[in-house]
């Protein structure tokens, strides 16, 4: 075996060495919980009861949405992104990237793609040989180009994406309340043991660490699920918040943000009764997501232009557009206008775009 394979495969084992720590932690809180405090510590058979209830209840949610997170494979762009044959190689006959970009350009012609590099070049993957639909990205670490890429995560071993974005903030939801419910449950135990109002026996240690490391969790894990949330609403990935997405019209961090309760749809669904689930609903196939830069007033477009002279070149400049039936994404259903009320947003007509 070549060296190299060897270290690819050493690779993909420690890869999983953080989620084997999350594994281990959860697997021995489950049992400092139920054994060592409910079973040999609470004496009050209702407490343990009731207890138990409402522990396992959101130890079930908290495994099966981390169990999600980490077995949903990331979802990847379809076969119309791929270069033809032909396309193919004469893209790679061809030296300058002049020539190159025209050859892309005629392939995205007909593609719903409406942003490009920073550098106004058509977004195009060398290593999966294919045309990045919008906000897709590629994953050096799962070596695939991924849909609504937000990160790759390694407490979960996977990229962050169209695929399970939901499943994720769920995890992160769901842990925090799993935290919380035992840090809050353990502490009066906590205090006992510390007071000694409690026997001196080997339950008290576990009790003791059961709610520093909840407690640590928590703290650490609110952060993340607020900032994501944050994400939720403006909709954006954490790579969009670093870098805007560039359309026609220059850069703009709020190009894919339809409004707070549409963002939110987005992700979770039209129903709501399986927004708490970690099921699939988001809305969207993955490639095409409503944009409100897709379509710009022409009049509009044009005092922009007058006011900005530096930007008139890309509001004028060819760019492959394709309208996209509305029928493919539900959030403009009933709607012909999106309305921003952010300080610096303004009313547009709706579009859709392609993204992860």
């Amino acid at each position: 075996m070549a060296p190299s394979h060897v270290l690819k495969c050493c690779q993909k084992v420690l890869a999983w060495v953080p989620v084997a720590f999350i594994a281990l932690v959860v697997a021995w809180s489950y049992y400092a919980y139920v054994v060592e405090l409910c079973v040999f510590t609470i004496s009050s058979t209702a407490e343990k009861v009731v207890y138990l209830v409402v522990f396992h209840l959101s130890f079930v949610m908290f495994v099966w949405s981390y169990g999600k997170t980490i077995f949903t494979s990331p979802a990847t762009p379809s076969n119309e992104f791929c270069l033809s044959k032909a396309d193919k190689e004469q893209y790679e006959k061809e030296e300058r990237p002049e020539s190159q970009q025209e050859i892309l350009r005629r392939a995205a012609k007909d593609l719903p793609i409406y942003t490009t590099t920073a550098s106004r070049a058509i977004r195009y993957c060398d290593r999966c040989q294919l045309i990045k639909p919008d906000r897709c990205h590629h994953c050096s670490a799962c070596d695939v180009c991924v849909l609504k890429m937000d990160h790759h995560c390694p407490w979960v071993n996977n990229c962050v994406g169209f695929s399970n974005y939901k499943f994720f903030l769920l995890f992160l939801m769901y842990s925090l309340l799993y935290c919380l419910f035992v840090a809050a449950t353990v502490l009066q135990y906590f205090i006992k043991f510390w007071t000694n109002e409690l026997p001196d026996t080997h339950a008290k240690f576990h009790v003791l660490f059961l709610f520093f490391v909840a407690a640590m969790f928590f703290i650490s894990i609110l952060s993340l699920f607020s900032y994501h949330c944050w994400l939720v609403g403006k909709n954006r990935s954490t790579i969009e918040t670093f870098r805007a997405p560039t359309f026609r019209n220059g850069p703009d961090k709020n190009g894919f943000s339809l409004g707070c309760s549409k963002n939110l749809r987005e992700v979770f669904g039209d129903e709501k009764k399986y927004w708490l689930l970690p099921i699939f609903t988001s809305l969207g196939d993955g490639c095409n997501f409503p944009t409100r830069l897709v379509i710009m007033d022409p009049e509009q477009l044009t005092v922009s232009s007058q006011n900005e002279p530096a930007k008139s070149s890309v509001a004028n400049q060819s760019f492959p557009t394709r309208p996209l039936s509305e029928s493919q994404n539900r959030l403009l259903s009933g709607d012909c206008q999106w309305v921003e009320t952010g300080p610096e947003e303004e009313n547009v007509k709706s579009g859709f775009c392609n993204t992860f």
